[in-house]
């Protein structure tokens, strides 16, 4: 749980309101105003957040097919033209999360008024860890219509997507301007017929025959009076995570990636001094391999003259210069009975699992095999296994018994052989 100073920001000349906050939505002090310098002193070792003034923005959605927040970047601009009188060139779009109709908050501000706030805020050492329009502060509830007046300035939004600011105006002119009352109601549009207004004791008491005309209009008006001011509530509102921050791109947090890897600036040292030694330590095993082949295939050739010293030609592959000589002198260059004759006896024994190999040797194309087993018909079966595939003559070459078990010799060649 994080907790805030929650800084409201007025016009350059007005003192400012701040709050503490938790991310949990609880409010922990009462409203503070004064200068901006003293704001920042209780902001000191704190996470901040300032509210700016919704009536120097645009807030709206647009919908942005795109997934790529590059490409959803490049698009906003674009689809909000029509409604901008400034060029896109001076003004900053700042992105929400979307929604669950799929449509993205924007909110659009100049990049003067940027300047303006971040400098004022600077200037005092306050560095906001987000800055969020002061009608976010306003909940947003599904199917309710909610309001706050603020001395001449009501902030509005219908639980979905509209929320406005309007100046000068009583919370009915508010809900004619949103469709939500009068001839501007659209027919097909569902409304909640709920009204639910935050505002001072003062502005209770002012606004009382708006009230009682909006309950003649809807089915509900409920109005809950702020002892403290409007802060607090917009303050819980927002630390609570609710609005967009509009410190992005230029303005976002820049990662000070000195500081972030400096306490692994020795491991990394060693990291890379470990990565130099291996590389070196491979070129140096190349250089070698390459002076032993170059050896290697001296001492292949001056052989190899002395073996067929009219063949001068120059020599690139020794593997089939021996595979050549192996076929001119008749000498078989794949193994013909040993690896063979082993898959044949593997297949015997696996079908005779009760007898065992005892010794095996290989000599000039015979395969002798030392055996014991619980009986001679299983010899028998073993020898008769290996002759059934038929490139394979096995023999029994001796039997005799030892205590309950039979031990055999049996010889493998090749048939014809």
């Amino acid at each position: 749980m994080t907790e805030y100073v929650v800084i409201r920001l007025d016009a350059e000349d007005q003192p400012v309101q701040w709050v503490l906050a938790d991310s949990d939505g609880t409010r922990r002090s009462n409203v503070s105003t004064g200068s901006l310098e003293l704001a920042a002193t209780a902001a000191s070792g704190r996470a901040v957040i300032v509210l700016v003034p919704s009536v120097d923005l645009l807030i709206t959605s647009v919908h942005i097919p795109a997934r790529s927040s590059s490409k959803i970047k490049a698009a906003i601009p674009f689809a909000l033209e029509e409604n901008l009188a400034e060029d896109v060139e001076r003004l900053h779009f700042a992105i929400g999360k979307r929604q669950e109709n799929n449509r993205l908050p924007v909110v659009v501000v100049a990049h003067d008024k940027m300047s303006d706030w971040l400098g004022r805020l600077r200037q005092v050492g306050i560095e906001p860890t987000i800055m969020v329009p002061d009608s976010y502060g306003l909940p947003r509830i599904p199917g309710t219509l909610s309001v706050l007046i603020d001395d001449d300035t009501v902030m509005f939004n219908d639980g979905a997507d509209a929320n406005f600011v309007l100046q000068g105006v009583n919370p009915s002119d508010v809900l004619v301007f949103a469709g939500q009352l009068g001839d501007s109601q659209t027919e097909d549009a569902e409304k909640s017929g709920h009204l639910l207004a935050f505002c001072t004791h003062e502005q209770d008491e002012r606004l009382s025959p708006d009230w009682i005309a909006l309950r003649q209009e809807l089915h509900s008006v409920d109005v809950n009076v702020l002892p403290d001011g409007v802060l607090p509530k917009l303050a819980v509102t927002v630390a609570a995570g609710y609005g967009v921050n509009l410190l992005q791109g230029k303005y976002g947090k820049r990662t000070e990636y000195s500081v972030v890897f400096k306490p692994w600036r020795i491991a990394a040292i060693l990291l890379l001094s470990l990565g130099v030694v291996g590389m070196a330590l491979k070129g140096v095993g190349y250089y070698q391999l390459v002076q032993d082949e170059s050896a290697l295939r001296a001492q292949f050739i001056a052989e190899y003259r002395l073996i067929r010293p009219d063949d001068t030609r120059e020599i690139e592959d020794p593997s089939a210069i021996v595979d050549s000589i192996r076929r001119n002198t008749g000498a078989s260059t794949t193994p013909q009975v040993f690896l063979p004759g082993l898959r044949e006896l593997g297949a015997a024994m696996a079908a005779n699992s009760a007898a065992k190999i005892e010794a095996i040797s290989y000599r000039a194309g015979v395969i002798d095999l030392r055996l014991s087993a619980p009986d001679v018909p299983t010899l028998d079966n073993i020898q008769k296994a290996i002759t059934a595939s038929g490139r394979f003559q096995a023999s029994i070459q001796s039997t005799d018994k030892v205590a309950d078990q039979i031990n055999g010799r049996i010889q493998i060649r090749e048939s014809g052989s």
